[in-house]
């Protein structure tokens, strides 16, 4: 397996696996055509975010995106994982623990980053167990929202 940064012909890829997410976490419907053109958004432009692949034998296999936050309270960067997807015939074969570990490894090599952070769906209990095998704890913060 090898994951590296996305590149602008992995769109496709990208927004298949996102539509699926939204489907199988949420039962939600998205639109395709906005979910492409945040997908651009972030490929053209990294201060959005930088999404990363892993791939098996040429066949992308799972995706996740990092977005930045600045942290006041510990003067550098926190990595936001999201839209965080294994195709399910990979999963529980290690395919999220080498992602995480690749951008574990980025934060821990760069001094402008202090951690990482995600949110799960409170129902999707599989995924929470997932992260809690790779050493990430839940039980801090909750994250709250209003969307428009």
């Amino acid at each position: 397996m090898k994951i590296r940064p996305a590149i602008i012909n992995d769109k496709e890829k990208i927004l298949e696996f996102q539509l699926n997410l939204a489907m199988e976490t949420e039962n939600l419907e998205l639109d395709r055509k906005t979910v492409l053109n945040g997908i651009n958004s972030v490929i053209n432009d990294s201060s959005k975010g930088k999404y990363f692949v892993a791939e098996n034998d040429k066949d992308i296999i799972a995706c996740l995106m990092i977005t930045p936050e600045w942290s006041d309270w510990r003067c550098a960067w926190m990595i936001w994982l999201q839209s965080v997807y294994v195709v399910p015939e990979y999963r529980n074969k290690g395919v999220f623990k080498t992602l995480y570990n690749y951008i574990k490894d980025i934060v821990q090599n760069n001094i402008d980053y202090k951690g990482i952070r995600l949110y799960v769906d409170n129902s999707n209990k599989s995924a929470a167990e997932v992260y809690r095998k790779v050493g990430m704890c839940g039980e801090h913060y909750s994250v709250w929202e209003w969307i428009k």
